[in-house]
């Protein structure tokens, strides 16, 4: 939560505890009922700073999804929980996708193809990620996406583009960068629909 809310939320507690002092009994219940209700939505929301630990770097992008890009987003952060990943996982392999495929289940592009790399992540069959029909599965590719993750030492200590890089081993290993606010949202956003 970033400190301006933070602030506005503990100074509406604030004078939501000292109001219902002043009031008396009568209000006492209605106090600690709305203090629990905001404590609670509270609690269900991910922690930002756990989703964006370092800051973004760089400039951002944002593209508008559609039910399609939705939907892989929300199979991206169902795969992390499969996992027992947390949401930091989740941004990674978002903000990765994003970049990969736009979050676009992508299949085999002819010529436009980067040689045989389909699905969300642009895995490559040639390369061990998996058959075609498993690298276009969306909770297979992320769980093979999130098992490189694992593997990379010191990873929820990384800027987002180091992780995703060190997994992917992208020729341009500083675009996965520009995503991570989107990705960050996204997971806020879904981690709990």
């Amino acid at each position: 939560m970033n400190t301006m809310l933070r602030k506005s939320v503990l100074a509406i507690a604030g004078l939501t505890v000292a109001g219902g002092l002043a009031a008396g009994p009568l209000n006492h219940t209605d106090t600690t009922t709305n203090t629990n209700t905001t404590t609670a939505a509270q609690a269900t929301k991910p922690d930002t700073t756990k989703l964006i630990p370092h800051g973004v770097q760089g400039n951002q992008s944002h593209i508008d999804l559609n039910d399609e890009q939705v939907a892989n987003t929300k199979a991206i952060i169902a795969a992390t929980k499969k996992t027992g990943m947390d949401e930091r996982a989740a941004v990674v392999s978002i903000a990765t996708a994003l970049q990969e495929s736009k979050l676009e289940n992508l299949g085999h592009l002819g010529d436009r193809n980067d040689h045989d790399s389909q699905g969300l992540f642009q895995q490559r069959p040639s390369s061990g990620w998996g058959t075609v029909e498993q690298i276009t599965d969306p909770e297979y590719s992320t769980t093979a996406f999130l098992k490189g993750l694992k593997q990379v030492d010191g990873w929820q200590n990384m800027p987002l583009t180091e992780a995703a890089q060190t997994v992917q081993v992208s020729a341009y290993p500083f675009h996965y960068a520009q995503w991570e606010q989107q990705a960050a949202d996204l997971v806020a956003e879904h981690w709990n629909s």
